[in-house]
């Protein structure tokens, strides 16, 4: 059995771990969207290290890193780009905007307007975009790295349920431990340039690692007993009592990739309901919506997964 998974998930946490500092756990998420070719939404409060996780990523790749700003007048025509006059050509010619790089970030998304989302739509789905007449591709390793923080929302937009649904997973990135904020305290404390310094140091990982590990992750073999498991839960959320809105096919399909994955870096050959229950929560909980009564009632979608994981048969 190939061991190219575990193997990136290695490489990718020594890289990343020269710049941030108490995110393995993420990191072993990062991995499940790379090899899914899956885009990220990662939640947390202001001031954790998300912006530095990013740039880090597009270093250990060695693709180009924009952000992306989200704010109240942002267009769409800023994220995608315009067409200007060239006076010398005597014509128009398109100017990229950030849109077209490998890593992109898009910082507090949820204050973007909702016209702006929905200009991300069509690139996080076909890895496209259409600009007046013309189909622009974006770059073969594209992915989306968008945060927004859980717990401000003035002056913000809530992320409509189809841009949701277009995000693999979900990471909440909490306070880190004493002993991991010493360490910072310690490295990033004294010296101003220190972060720029801890990002030249991230070295580029072997691309081709990345293409071993996506072909890995399709040999592993996936039963009808499995299948069966997944269809189930995915009916359970669209039954459950508290949930206005259950589990899209895009999601059961997400669900069913992460767990390959999940099973490459245990070195498997198969999936087993463990795998999935691993990966419920970072592919679920952004996608469930909760009914008006069940979020006066202070219900959380992270505890309406667990209900769902402990609800629903595994195959014996």
């Amino acid at each position: 059995m190939s061991t190219a998974i575990r193997d990136l998930r290695d490489q990718l946490t020594e890289q990343l771990g020269r710049v941030v500092i108490g995110v393995e756990a993420s990191v072993e998420a990062l991995v499940v969207a790379l090899i899914a070719r899956g885009h990220v939404l990662v939640q947390g409060v202001p001031g954790l290290g998300k912006t530095l996780f990013a740039k880090a990523l597009a270093r250990a790749l060695g693709g180009e890193f924009k952000r992306i700003q989200g704010t109240a007048d942002l267009m769409p025509s800023d994220i995608i780009g315009v067409h200007v006059f060239d006076e010398a050509a005597r014509s128009f010619a398109f100017r990229p905007g950030p849109l077209f790089a490998d890593v992109v970030l898009v910082d507090e998304i949820n204050r973007a307007g909702p016209k702006t989302q929905s200009a991300l739509l069509e690139a996080m789905e076909e890895r496209q975009v259409s600009v007046e007449r013309s189909v622009l591709p974006l770059p073969e390793e594209f992915i989306v790295l968008a945060t927004q923080n859980p717990r401000e929302f003035e002056g913000t937009f809530p992320l409509p349920e189809s841009q949701l649904d277009r995000f693999m997973l979900r990471i909440d990135m909490g306070y880190p431990s004493r002993a991991t904020e010493a360490v910072i305290l310690g490295r990033y404390g004294g010296v101003l340039a220190a972060a720029h310094a801890a990002l030249e140091s991230v070295a580029l990982i072997d691309r081709a690692l990345l293409g071993a590990a996506r072909a890995a992750a399709e040999r592993i073999h996936v039963s009808e007993a499995l299948s069966g498991y997944l269809l189930d839960l995915a009916a359970a959320t669209r039954e459950h009592p508290r949930l206005a809105l259950g589990l899209s096919t895009r999601g059961v399909l997400s669900l069913l990739k992460a767990a390959r994955v999940v099973a490459g870096l245990r070195v498997s050959e198969f999936v087993t309901p463990d795998d999935v229950k691993q990966v419920a929560p970072w592919i679920l909980s952004h996608r469930l919506v909760l009914t008006p009564e069940a979020t006066l009632e202070g219900v959380s979608d992270a505890q309406v997964v667990q209900g769902l994981l402990a609800g629903t048969p595994v195959p014996r």
